[in-house]
């Protein structure tokens, strides 16, 4: 599990921006719903630039819970600057919740995977590109890849 903490810690490493727009929103929240799309999955997506709203999508098929799990796991990205997909992994191993560790109540966190830190180089995390919809892993790995093709 340790060798997966370090993949996930990479790849904030990895997929950072030097500037973030409106547009760059558009064209990555577009990306994801296409990407979604072509695997026959439904998604709803988010991305959110400094507490504003700039992309929001919801696929037929999906609920508003996936909306409120989206709120959740942008709140865990918010406060601990990394995904939810890696805090959550963080807190299975050391067999704690988020609420046990950290007292806050897993009606307003989840430390579920889907939220990715948006992060400008040299400037830090500044928002969330988030998926809900699928398996935890699969949210992650979707918003992952299409930052990497986007790259």
């Amino acid at each position: 599990m340790e060798w997966l903490l370090g993949q996930l810690l990479s790849q904030e490493e990895e997929l950072q921006f030097s500037s973030f727009s409106s547009n760059t929103a558009l064209q990555i929240g577009l990306m994801l719903v296409e990407e979604a799309s072509r695997q026959g999955k439904s998604i709803t997506t988010d991305i959110t630039l400094n507490g504003h709203q700039l992309f929001h999508h919801a696929m037929q098929g999906t609920t508003p819970d996936n909306a409120d799990w989206i709120r959740r796991k942008n709140n865990v990205v918010a406060r601990f600057g990394h995904s939810s997909y890696y805090m959550g992994m963080r807190l299975r191993m050391e067999g704690k919740t988020i609420e046990q560790k950290y007292g806050v109540p897993t009606a307003e966190y989840a430390a579920n995977g889907g939220a990715f830190p948006l992060i400008i180089r040299n400037v830090g995390v500044v928002g969330t590109i988030t998926v809900s919809g699928l398996p935890e892993k699969e949210d992650h790995d979707l918003a992952v890849y299409v930052l990497r093709s986007y790259f």
